[in-house]
């Protein structure tokens, strides 16, 4: 299956025109939204947004989120937060939101829930669908500050995913594999980035997208 993956929409409006345009050109099975769909409200427009996208949409909030978006999530696309699918003969895991954060933001999570809740949820080699990415892979910040989470990596080192998807640090766009899980930060969509996910049982590969500038 081949996926097309957003994430960090940031309420940006022509994000759906080009998306849409990508995902007929790839010939997507679907498209995969890893949250900050909307910034900072309202919670309706996300709702709006899944919708204008084609074919099948797998999202999750982000951290920029009101909690009331996941609402509107639900209603519009297949809402992977804190659930666990069959797709592409693998299990997936999806978690919004972030650890604590100097910001703030309105979807916050100690770091003592996201790990519980992912370790009830998790099975080996499955697909992790995140918006904040784990300590130490794809989360440097221009600052140099590591914003990834303790407990998704902790999560990484017990369950050894075969992918995880995140976004949330704009910056640390990039794909690479390390023991075994190939990770993916796709980019800020609100910027023109994007990425596609070929995967099945046997194998999973990623390939950044060239910048998209309407």
């Amino acid at each position: 299956m081949r996926f097309l993956v957003l994430s960090d929409v940031h309420m940006r409006d022509k994000v759906g025109t080009w998306a849409a345009r990508l995902a007929g050109d790839h010939a997507v099975d679907g498209i995969l939204v890893l949250g900050d769909i909307t910034h900072f409200g309202p919670p309706e427009w996300a709702g709006e947004f899944l919708r204008s996208l084609p074919g099948k949409v797998y999202a999750i909030p982000g951290n920029c989120d009101p909690l009331l978006t996941l609402t509107h999530i639900e209603r519009s696309s297949i809402c992977l937060h804190q659930r666990r699918i069959r797709l592409a003969d693998r299990d997936w895991i999806g978690y919004g939101g972030s650890n604590p954060t100097i910001f703030k933001t309105p979807n916050e999570v100690p770091e003592e829930r996201i790990f519980q809740t992912l370790d009830q949820l998790m099975t080996p080699g499955a697909v992790m669908m995140m918006h904040c990415p784990a300590m130490g892979i794809l989360d440097l910040t221009t600052s140099g500050v590591r914003g990834g989470s303790e407990a998704i990596k902790q999560i990484v080192d017990k369950y050894h995913p075969s992918v995880l998807l995140s976004g949330h640090i704009h910056e640390a766009r990039g794909c690479l594999r390390e023991r075994g899980t190939l990770f993916l930060n796709p980019g800020a969509a609100k910027d023109g980035y994007a990425a596609l996910l070929e995967i099945d049982a046997e194998r999973a590969e990623a390939t950044l997208l060239d910048r998209v500038v309407d």
